[in-house]
């Protein structure tokens, strides 16, 4: 046999994802490109590995146990390199973060510098809905925890970043009255919802409720990306997080209606569990953090003034 640690990562994805599609998004991939490597991967065995039932993929017992070997082949390799840039007096080891998809637009930039810095270390950043993320942390599966909306079931200890303010935002073709318009406007308008489980879902609701609105829900849809091209394509309106629709509203493609009560306001915080022994990576970042996050909000997100 004579497969290569590329095919053994390639094989672990896919078996991860259970998707060959999913597995390239994930390793920045070509769809044939990885496609390629399995079929060469699987010609060094006698045992099917997958197998594709209707257009669905399956991994076989004999695979399963494959990418068992496979996953603990690829962490030694993993050890072998942090020992390696330990020796050399290098801060080494992985760092997990797992970030609601909203953070998408907060986390990348109180981590750029860190990572330069830190050569060493591995990033494994999941961008997933709150529900998730605090499943995550509980567990105890990452080091870390972006969200704006606290949990209130788990002990944990955070540091606050910056604001979050979310206001109710249409496409520009959306005819409005001048000023700030009464709260009931939203009763009049068709609304666009995040997913359950989403952090900003879970806001929005919370200010319908308190308000007793009676929302027309026009569509439920998964990510804030989707939230935003349904507006823009004039479907409907939702209450967003401006962290998300800078460029939009910079060009005109979106509008901020003012409402009374909006901006709702929280602020994104780094969350982990009280008590948590951290890793020499996280207690690392934990201090960079504690250090650099002023100057990264002033040189970064100084736009942020609504």
């Amino acid at each position: 046999m004579n497969y290569t640690l590329h095919q053994l990562h390639v094989f672990l994805k896919i078996t991860q994802n259970k998707s060959i599609t999913k597995a390239a998004m994930e390793l920045h991939l070509t769809q044939p490109a990885v496609s390629i490597q399995l079929k060469n991967f699987q010609d060094q065995f006698d045992v099917p590995l997958t197998e594709v039932i209707g257009r669905k993929l399956f991994v076989t017992d004999f695979g399963k146990e494959i990418a068992t070997a496979a996953e603990k082949i690829l962490n030694e390799v993993h050890a072998i390199n942090y020992k390696t840039m330990a020796f050399k007096g290098q801060l080494t080891g992985r760092l997990k973060i797992s970030v609601v998809s909203t953070g998408k637009y907060v986390i990348p930039y109180f981590l750029s510098d860190f990572l330069k810095q830190n050569q060493g270390v591995e990033l494994i950043l999941d961008v997933t809905n709150k529900t998730k993320v605090l499943k995550n942390l509980e567990r105890n599966e990452v080091d870390f925890s972006l969200v704006s909306v606290l949990p209130e079931t788990l002990q944990i200890e955070k540091v606050e970043l910056m604001p979050n303010s979310l206001f109710l935002v249409a496409n520009s073709d959306q005819k409005m009255g001048k000023g700030i318009q009464e709260k009931k406007i939203i009763e009049t308008l068709p609304i666009i919802y995040r997913e359950q489980g989403s952090g900003t879902r879970y806001v929005m609701e919370k200010f319908i409720e308190q308000n007793q609105l009676t929302v027309s829900k026009k569509m439920v849809l998964t990510g804030n990306e989707a939230v935003k091209q349904a507006v823009l394509a004039g479907l409907g309106c939702s209450i967003m997080p401006l962290i998300g629709i800078k460029n939009e509203l910079n060009n005109g493609d979106l509008q901020i209606i003012p409402v009374k009560g909006l901006p709702i306001q929280s602020n994104w915080n780094l969350i982990w569990l009280k008590g948590k022994k951290f890793s020499p990576v996280a207690d690392a970042y934990l201090k960079f953090i504690q250090k650099e996050k002023t100057r990264i909000i002033e040189q970064t997100f100084n736009w942020i003034t609504l």
